[in-house]
């Protein structure tokens, strides 16, 4: 058994050193909600010395936000606001000799196009322009997994380690009770059951498929690092292993 641990990097938010090691992905922070060119390279450098996969992790204009407010984005734009995001990590990493695997929406972005096919569509035709055989990873059991891939592009399914659930298996929105879990047991115990068993408990206490081919740990979670040692731990008690994604040919 195995699962593809990611974790959002590059964002300026200092426990990077000590979380890439725990983890076999990276998204690397394309510099519209945070990162510059200098932060991107250094990423993924870090993520080469500790043979980590990279990818890129492209969202709407807005670092003032975080790339977490909801933005009036038209189709095109997102088409071309993605093209540039992460052709421009394409570009570093090829001056660093690291492949790029993935691609994952952050925040507004990620959780609009999840249920809006015509912006789910809009990022597949972006990543497709840039390399087709790139992972486009997405919310696990969204609308989005089916139109990546009925446009022929590779889908990973994503679950989060530190993130609230409803009970319709969305995430619960930031700022609402129980939209963060920060206890390194409970969420190294969702992780193992996320990979074990494919469920997660919602904030109501049900149980929620999430068939999940990765699971996230966002770096700017307080003690992202010590989430993470925690749930490695887990993992290896459990005889589970930790593997990045494959890219496509």
């Amino acid at each position: 058994m195995a699962i593809d641990l990611n974790c959002d990097m590059g964002e300026g938010a200092g426990e990077d050193e000590g979380i890439v090691p725990l983890v076999s992905s990276i998204n690397v922070a394309c510099g519209f909600h945070a990162g510059d060119p200098a932060t991107i390279r250094a990423t993924i450098r870090l993520a080469a010395r500790h043979r980590v996969a990279v990818g890129a992790h492209p969202s709407y204009p807005d670092r003032e936000g975080f790339g977490r407010a909801q933005m009036l984005r038209s189709p095109g734009e997102v088409r071309d606001d993605v093209l540039y995001q992460v052709a421009a990590v394409r570009a570093f990493c090829t001056s660093e000799g690291v492949p790029l695997v993935h691609v994952k929406p952050h925040g507004a972005l990620y959780n609009t196009a999840a249920q809006d096919p015509a912006l789910a569509a809009a990022i597949c035709e972006a990543v497709r322009q840039v390399d087709p055989g790139l992972v486009i990873v997405c919310l696990a059991g969204s609308p989005m997994a089916g139109v990546v891939r009925a446009l022929g592009m590779r889908c990973a399914e994503e679950a989060f380690a530190d993130r609230g659930y409803t009970p319709e298996g969305t995430l619960v929105p930031r700022g609402r009770p129980g939209a963060l879990v920060e206890d390194p047991g409970a969420v190294a115990e969702r992780v193992a059951a996320m990979a074990r068993e494919r469920r997660v408990t919602s904030v109501a206490g049900t149980p929620v498929t999430v068939a999940a081919d990765t699971i996230c740990l966002h770096g700017d979670t307080p003690g992202a690092a010590v989430l993470a040692a925690a749930i490695r731990w887990r993992l290896t008690q459990d005889g589970i292993e930790v593997r990045a994604l494959a890219r496509g040919p």
